[in-house]
């Protein structure tokens, strides 16, 4: 069953905190198995994210407010840890990090995150790259005696499907994935199927690795009136394209958290949808179980 969280800016730094409770759970689980743990952030940015931020033009739109516009007439610039950082400060500690970004300013700042974890330097790798590469390389390389969680948090549509089967296919890695249920998704899907152009199309067969959702996300209505029978289709809501994509997991995956998180801000818009998925047949009912508890949350 999906659940909701209304948070507003704040469900960025929930669903961090979601995402590190598991990270503990994980570390403490496999901390007397003979395996080398790694973490690795795909979409890392600078190691901070950034919350609340206002262009000094005001007739500049920036990223922050694109992502956030509730944001828009807010003065103050507030930095909350990110991902990255958060993943660095858990106990037991991971083996290996392993922190992903393809914007070159971005690389920069994340790099001296190895001068702020002393304790850590020898162990973070940062790696100047498309995420998709970069992943997909991690995962050719994943030996039999390593184990992994994964974290993707793109801002949008940027993880295709066949990137998602390649990490279910090692049977080594869990993976919490911030899906982009209307930062992405919704935003293509227009009411009339009809008038989703060709491009559009592309980037959800992508994203889906399948053309059915058509049949999934628009279904014919009949109804009954005075002048008889009439048909309409229908667009699908927030919870079937969820669901939707909860069985998409499920096809590939030895195990997904039923109850994904659907985040919305404070204007009551969804924007994503915090997944978790376990590759490894063995230890997979036990992840999901830690997982689904703390998506219930």
């Amino acid at each position: 069953m999906v659940t909701e969280q209304h948070f507003g800016g704040n469900w960025t730094e929930d669903k961090l905190i979601r995402v590190n409770k598991y990270l503990s759970a994980y570390t403490i689980a496999l901390k007397a198995q003979p395996f080398e743990l790694f973490y690795i952030d795909a979409f890392a940015g600078t190691g901070y994210r950034s919350l609340e931020k206002k262009s000094k033009n005001k007739n500049t739109t920036n990223e922050a407010n694109l992502e956030f516009p509730e944001f828009a007439d807010i003065e103050t610039i507030k930095f909350l840890e990110g991902s990255a950082r958060k993943a660095l400060q858990v106990v037991p500690k991971f083996d290996k990090y392993i922190f992903i970004e393809k914007a070159k300013g971005y690389f920069r700042e994340l790099e001296k995150i190895k001068a702020d974890f002393p304790e850590c330097e020898k162990d973070i790798t940062v790696i100047h790259s498309d995420a998709n590469t970069a992943v997909r390389n991690f995962c050719s390389n994943l030996a039999s005696y390593q184990r992994a969680v994964m974290f993707l948090d793109p801002y949008g549509m940027q993880v295709p499907w066949d990137t998602i089967e390649i990490i279910a296919e090692t049977k080594k890695i869990d993976l919490w994935y911030l899906f982009p249920l209307g930062m992405g998704v919704n935003r293509l899907l227009k009411k009339d199927s009809n008038k989703i152009d060709e491009l559009e199309k592309q980037k959800l067969d992508e994203l889906f690795g399948t053309t059915n959702w058509t049949d999934a996300f628009y279904k014919t209505v009949t109804t009954t009136g005075l002048f008889g029978s009439e048909e309409r289709i229908e667009k699908g809501s927030f919870f079937d394209i969820s669901q939707y994509f909860v069985k998409r997991l499920d096809t590939i995956f030895a195990g997904v958290a039923p109850n994904p998180l659907i985040l919305r801000n404070s204007k009551n818009s969804p924007l994503y949808l915090l997944c978790f998925a376990a590759s490894n047949e063995k230890g997979a009912k036990i992840a999901v179980k830690i997982a689904k508890n703390i998506l219930g949350k």
